[in-house]
């Protein structure tokens, strides 16, 4: 049994996630949750549902930690948003939120991906093939997705084994 997430609330109000494993040791999610999470993100968003600021310290193999502080106010609140529905205070919400955060992330730097999305006047249209990338890819030392490696993961179909 891997060992919890312990959370704490600071006296500050910062929720405070301490993880036994780095970020890139984090678990795939199922593409269908990760598009329910972007869905949940922006209605909170939209509803101005703003969540407080998540400081992540996360273990390395050789013992060191690593702090990663969500403290942006659009990122705080799709936390809030995912924390709601998968609780971060597991390995497989907290992926869930990384794992959102990060599409985000690559989508707004790598122009090669602008023709898997779709803004419309409903919203932001993901394409499957994003989504089951960006849930089964694994995440980077810096909680991000490899622009290089998702790349090449969409140039060739996703295994099987990964559901929608």
């Amino acid at each position: 049994m891997p060992t919890p997430i312990r959370v704490a609330r600071a006296p500050d109000g910062v929720l405070a996630y301490a993880i036994p494993i780095p970020p890139e040791g984090l678990p795939p999610v199922a593409p269908r949750d990760l598009e329910a999470a972007w869905d949940r993100a922006r209605a909170a968003a939209a509803a101005e549902r703003w969540g407080a600021p998540r400081r992540l310290l996360f273990r390395r193999p050789d013992g060191s930690a690593q702090e990663m502080l969500l403290a942006d106010a659009d990122a705080a609140c799709w936390a809030e948003a995912v924390d709601a529905a998968h609780d971060l205070g597991t390995m497989g919400g907290l992926s869930l939120c990384l794992r959102l955060l990060a599409l985000v992330e690559v989508m707004t730097r790598a122009r090669w991906l602008r023709g898997l999305f779709a803004m419309t006047s409903e919203g932001i249209e993901i394409d499957p093939a994003l989504l089951r990338a960006a849930a089964a890819m694994p995440l980077d030392a810096a909680a991000r997705f490899d622009e290089t490696g998702l790349r090449r993961l969409l140039s060739r179909p996703i295994p099987s084994g990964v559901s929608a």
